[in-house]
């Protein structure tokens, strides 16, 4: 009886333990025509298991499964280990890799159309005939709790909520699938949109120093590695400064700026900006009426908005507050992705605008294409939501920089420093009012680096915002940029 009972015990105990997680990849074979020829190419797509060595008590307990992570890879036939790989995944917290794999790098593109022309629905996908792939086998990533990635039934996603768990969770995708796949002799790049570029930075400086595994490249797409630069806090006067050009930009596509080249409007922007916008800051009520006057004056000027206003907000323009007055005689806001989007208000004296056209408006082109695509095209079965844009990592986990801002240019530096032959590639847009390009360049101009080194970084700008490809003639000129980035060797 007792020997019974023990074995109905077990076979409970064996019922209510989840089933050990496995990858569930599938590969499929396509072809598309780059520059007249033929590409043939494998993509694999699913789910990787991640698993961490459990250490108790002294004692080895095993490598225990902790996350599902969700990766579409694609590899050129014919190509041998030498070919570049390049990683890609976007930002957030909380975002899918949908918008660099669809929208700019993927061998099949969505068609969403721009601001002001947007496609309607379904939307479409279209060959990408200048799609990276061409030049660099890819790799998508989307971290845990994003697209289809999860933590393992019974585990805690918390723990990948945050700057570290996510850092190493990535770094371990990396390591796997570039070991797995026989690619440690291949040149390696990182690609990050908004905080991936952070992720991209840090995960440099963590793979080499973790794993010894030396990327050739980062490619950082509206770039964000000091978080202080961003950020309206208290105190903080810097980010009013950075922007400023940015909001120069966005008045200038929205006509504020009569028939005045952009090139020029920056210019001018970029020089207040650097001089005697952050002095007059400084000053506080140390200045005249008269010097008050002038700075009001040429901040009203410069981002399209009243002297009245500017005056009223103390000569500091908080960015959501920008792109909800801009139009407002017009009964319009701007996106803040992407200031030339525009959207409406019912309560047309709100503050605050309360949806950014510039996600709103393109945000269902990008879902219905790679739920359709990675089912319909790449055969890939998952009954759970493609989360494109997912809310449950938050609050996003800092820790590590308690009572600082947030930052990783010393981690990049530290990068650079131990492999001198890490070059960086930064994208910005011009009307990109999320990661503004001067914030960029203030933080470039900071790196701690040896002097040479300055000549590993390159930057290009284009006429768009955040996601500066969904304006096609950006598009089309940031692969070429890219083709060239991932193609030039020391």
């Amino acid at each position: 009886m007792a020997a019974s009972e023990d074995k109905t015990d077990e076979a409970k105990q064996e019922s209510t333990n989840p089933a050990e997680p496995v990858d569930d990849l599938v590969s499929t074979h396509h072809s598309i025509t780059v520059a007249g020829a033929e590409l043939a190419y494998t993509a694999t797509t699913g789910r990787i298991v991640l698993r961490e060595e459990v250490h108790e008590d002294g004692r080895f307990q095993g490598y225990k499964p902790k996350a599902e992570v969700f990766v579409t890879a694609y590899v050129a036939d014919g190509g041998g280990p030498d070919r570049p790989v390049t990683f890609a995944f976007n930002g957030g917290p909380g975002s899918s890799s949908v918008w660099l794999h669809v929208g700019l790098l993927g061998p099949r593109r969505v068609i969403s159309g721009d601001a002001g022309a947007l496609a309607p629905p379904p939307y479409g996908l279209a060959d990408n005939a200048e799609t990276l792939l061409a030049h660099s086998d890819l790799v998508f990533i989307d971290p845990v709790s994003t697209g289809y990635s999860r933590a393992v039934e019974g585990g805690k996603p918390g723990e990948f909520h945050g700057y570290q768990g996510d850092i190493e969770s990535i770094g371990e995708v990396i390591r796997l699938w570039t070991t797995r796949n026989g690619r440690w002799m291949s040149p390696k790049y990182l690609a990050g949109e908004s905080y991936g570029t952070l992720r991209a930075a840090a995960l440099a400086e963590f793979l080499q120093s973790r794993h010894g595994l030396y990327p050739n490249g980062l490619v950082l797409i509206s770039s964000v590695l000091d978080m202080g630069t961003i950020r309206f806090t208290e105190g903080n006067d810097l980010p009013y400064t950075l922007f400023l050009p940015t909001y120069a930009a966005i008045a200038h596509y929205h006509g504020k700026h009569g028939d005045r080249p952009l090139r020029e409007v920056l210019d001018e922007a970029e020089k207040f900006a650097a001089e005697d916008y952050p002095w007059a800051l400084a000053r506080g009520a140390r200045l005249s009426a008269e010097e008050r006057e002038d700075i009001v004056r040429r901040i009203a000027e410069l981002s399209g908005l009243t002297e009245e206003y500017v005056d009223r907000v103390n000569l500091r323009i908080e960015h959501i507050r920008f792109f909800t007055e801009l139009l407002r005689d017009r009964r319009l806001t701007v996106g803040r992705m992407d200031g030339r989007f525009t959207g409406w208000e019912p309560d047309a004296a709100v503050e605050r605008f309360t949806d950014d056209p510039s996600i709103s408006h393109i945000r269902g082109a990008y879902a219905a294409a790679i739920n359709h695509y990675v089912r319909e095209e790449l055969d890939y079965r998952n009954d759970l939501p493609y989360e494109v844009l997912s809310s449950r990592v938050h609050p996003w986990s800092f820790k590590e920089f308690e009572g600082a801002a947030v930052s990783v240019v010393d981690k990049l530096g530290a990068a650079m420093q131990a492999n001198p032959h890490l070059r960086v590639h930064v994208a910005s847009g011009y009307t990109d009012g999320a990661t503004p390009y001067f914030a960029a360049e203030h933080v470039l101009a900071r790196l701690p680096i040896p002097e040479q080194l300055r000549e590993n970084i390159e930057v290009r700008y284009y006429p768009a915002g955040h996601m500066m490809y969904v304006h096609e003639e950006s598009r089309v000129q940031q692969s070429a940029d890219l083709a060239a980035f991932v193609t030039r060797r020391p």
